[in-house]
């Protein structure tokens, strides 16, 4: 028989990821929806080999109706507010999604299941400020109502392995695609890319280019989730590339990616003709530089991204290109 998972947030870049990386491997997968999915978009190659049920995070009932429909050996909770900005003006909602939907999942869990695996996808936002690289022993000290949100579900995952449930927490740090959502910086920047080809020069508005992310690969991260659930006991795991770059890195990069694409020299010099700094797109509280130790993953569990930081901005670009093109083609 085949080993059953029940993926949330499936529609988005990691839930797509993860369930094509699970179907390759042979698993019956099932995708938690709160409704009609208005895009299908990264699902649609394969949406016909998965099992769509309807539920909410935060509604109990719905929960436990699409976990007996699953029955799953293993549950995957990607669901989330996962808008840092959104945090600070909704952070009750904020905390009722993120950390009161794990409690529900890992209520239901132990009643109805107890051998269920439960993996939670935490946040290298817990970390915040903490001015240096962060292993699972690094402290907490989350700066946004989000990062306390995620602070909240990884201890829960703690406390219900406490008392013999499988319960994990990936500790992922900022991961990246051409399936970002678009209210993300990078996406932000790689879209804007795209209208830079074409020859628009409308300046991009962006806030603290300084700030410092660890960047990696979806796709890659999504093999590190897989392989925590297999282990023999239950751990938590950090997963991150070990390098980090500004944003006003990734703007370069972007830029070198175009110039190449292209051979346009306009391409070349300061990254200010293209973007400029908003003050009111600067995050509260922003956490200047986050970066992973991921030793313990590399070691425990094989796991090692295959795409560097470069790969990545090509990937994300060529895919926006590409995207823009399509676009102007249907119209």
């Amino acid at each position: 028989m085949p080993r059953r998972a029940l993926i949330t947030g499936i529609t988005g870049q990691d839930g797509s990821y993860l369930a094509e990386h699970l179907l390759d491997l042979g698993y019956q997968v099932y995708g938690l929806v709160r409704r009609e999915p208005e895009s299908m978009q990264w699902l649609r190659r394969i949406a016909h080999r998965i099992e769509f049920t309807y539920g909410d995070l935060r509604d109990s009932v719905s929960l436990e109706t699409a976990f007996r429909k699953a029955w799953p050996d293993e549950v995957y909770n990607l669901a989330a507010q996962v808008f840092i900005p959104t945090s600070w003006e909704f952070p009750a909602d904020t905390f009722d999604v993120n950390a009161g939907g794990l409690s529900r999942l890992l209520q239901i869990a132990a009643r109805e299941k107890p051998d269920t695996r439960v993996y939670q996808a935490s946040s290298s936002e817990m970390y915040g400020n903490s001015g240096g690289p962060c292993n699972e022993t690094t402290p907490f000290c989350p700066a946004s109502p989000y990062g306390a949100s995620k602070l909240a579900a990884h201890h829960l995952c703690r406390i219900y392995r406490g008392r013999g449930l499988y319960a994990v927490g990936g500790i992922l740090f900022n991961h990246e695609s051409p399936r970002r959502g678009p209210e993300m910086v990078t996406r932000k920047i790689t879209r804007a890319a795209a209208a830079w080809a074409k020859g628009d020069r409308t300046k991009l508005r962006l806030g603290n280019l300084q700030a410092r992310r660890d960047w990696g690969f979806a796709g890659d991260y999504v093999r590190a989730i897989h392989l925590m659930m297999q282990q023999e006991k239950p751990a938590d795991y950090v997963i991150g590339t070990g390098d980090s770059h500004s944003v006003a890195d990734f703007v370069e990069q972007v830029l070198q990616v175009l110039r190449q694409m292209t051979g346009d020299s306009d391409f070349s010099g300061p990254i200010e003709r293209f973007v400029e700094v908003d003050a009111r797109l600067v995050r509260a509280n922003e956490i200047y530089d986050l970066r992973a130790d991921a030793r313990l993953a590399r070691e425990e569990i094989g796991w090692k991204p295959t795409v560097d930081f470069k790969g990545l901005v090509e990937m994300m670009v060529k895919a926006d290109i590409s995207a823009l093109r399509e676009a102007a083609s249907a119209a």
